[in-house]
């Protein structure tokens, strides 16, 4: 049974809460007491499991009679698993590595109410077109995605640097999958 008083979102993510006022629905933000695993310490998909679970399950410590949502993601090409660049240099090194390449981001969604579990790992893939220095350049310094995993803000020009995507829901892309929250969440819906 999903609590209808109170709906909290574990992310302090403005692109998070972006997505989730979509819904509109009444929610609050919380910022989880939670240390993240980093990459590298685990599969990929544990990794994501862990972090979204480990985020979710800390906010309903503090309100436990509250519906918390929690999530994470990762960029993953090939072996490689991708961060937030946090610069313009670290940035173009990452695009330059994605150029021409897939890029597949696992985003897992928890949601927890009246201390019941739901998990979720939601995949998407971006293929992305072969980029020039130049275009790397000038794609950093429009969108500033510093802190996006991935060196790109899909809803925004980053859409620019694809070839193609392919998933089922394109806000897992962005960080939170509003499809499979909504189906979720569909006791509180009005729509």
């Amino acid at each position: 049974m999903i609590d209808a008083q109170r709906l909290i979102l574990a992310s302090t993510s403005p692109y998070r809460r972006e997505l989730l006022n979509r819904l509109g629905l009444p929610f609050e933000t919380c910022a989880p007491d939670f240390t993240e695993a980093l990459p590298g310490s685990m599969p990929p998909r544990e990794l994501v499991r862990f972090n979204t679970l480990g985020k979710a399950r800390s906010v309903a410590r503090q309100y436990p009679e509250a519906t918390i949502i929690g999530s994470d993601q990762l960029a993953v090409c090939g072996d490689t698993v991708l961060g937030k660049p946090g610069s313009h240099q670290a940035a173009a090194e990452q695009l330059s590595f994605l150029s021409g390449k897939s890029v597949d981001f696992l985003t897992g969604m928890a949601l927890i109410s009246n201390a019941e579990e739901q998990y979720a790992c939601v995949p998407f893939r971006v293929y992305f077109r072969k980029l020039g220095s130049a275009e790397i350049e000038a794609y950093l310094h429009a969108d500033k995605p510093y802190d996006c995993a991935g060196s790109f803000k899909s809803e925004s020009l980053g859409i620019a640097l694809f070839e193609r995507m392919q998933g089922d829901d394109p806000t897992a892309l962005m960080g939170l999958p509003l499809i499979t929250l909504s189906s979720w969440l569909h006791p509180l819906r009005r729509v």
